[in-house]
């Protein structure tokens, strides 16, 4: 399948001021300059749609939501929890919390079935790393969590650094993205973030970064990546590697 680049923000200097210039040569050249590469997790490196998405309906189901509502778990995927459920299905704080306590009680048990990374991504960030580049997790999902799924997949040793959430606060994206920049020593001209809804877009945009999007957790529509203004947007781990490596 053909790479589609979308490179509206670069050709205005939106990035920290670094200009990528016109052209999807030039998009990519300046991915591929960056030496540090963040990922976000669920949808990224991970395909956990199926067993987010089960879990929460499970669990809102219990709490009372019918069923029609149900619909919208997918939205799920993406922004942190407790928040997730208040922004998704209107939950009061107190609500998104109790909802969210009973959702990890199944769904840190479900096991490594219910967290599998994409085929390929692991060698990608291995990949990467032997090229010279520092690969790292940006993810709104519980730090230990994120390391839990890392290992159980066998990438322990396929990240720099791990980087999620520290706790239920109110921690954006854009601040997780922060953190990990901070924990680098990476400044935005050197970095690139990865990842599969408008949430990372927007977040790594606050940092003056720019974000590779990607469709192939199949937990956003393309046209979400696109009007956030993604600089590339990958369907597969293969596309992402042609853009990220070449």
């Amino acid at each position: 399948m053909r790479v589609a680049y979308w490179a509206p923000r670069v050709a205005r200097g939106e990035w920290g001021g670094r200009m990528s210039g016109e052209g999807t040569g030039s998009v990519v050249k300046d991915i591929r300059a960056r030496r540090f590469v963040l990922f976000d997790l669920d949808g990224t490196v991970t395909d956990t749609l199926d067993g987010i998405v089960r879990t929460a309906r499970s669990v809102l189901r219990d709490y009372g939501l019918p069923e029609e509502r149900l619909v919208d778990a997918p939205k799920l995927v993406g922004p942190p929890f407790p928040q997730a459920f208040s922004m998704v299905f209107g939950l009061s704080e107190e609500d998104a919390r109790e909802v969210t306590r009973r959702y990890r009680d199944i769904y840190d048990n479900l096991g490594p079935a219910a967290w599998p990374a994409f085929q390929g991504i692991g060698q990608l960030a291995r990949d990467l790393r032997a090229a010279g580049r520092v690969v790292a997790t940006a993810s709104s999902k519980r730090q230990a969590m994120v390391g839990h799924c890392l290992a159980d997949n066998g990438l322990d040793d396929a990240f720099d650094l791990v980087v999620g959430r520290v706790s239920d606060g109110g921690e954006t994206k854009a601040q997780t993205i922060a953190r990990a920049l901070d924990a680098l020593g990476a400044e935005p001209s050197q970095a690139v973030m990865v990842g599969d809804r408008y949430f990372d877009v927007d977040g790594a945009r606050a940092n003056d970064v720019p974000c590779v999007g990607v469709t192939y957790g199949h937990t956003a529509p393309r046209s979400e990546l696109e009007q956030a203004g993604a600089v590339a947007i990958a369907g597969s781990v293969d596309e992402l590697r042609r853009i990220l490596l070449g």
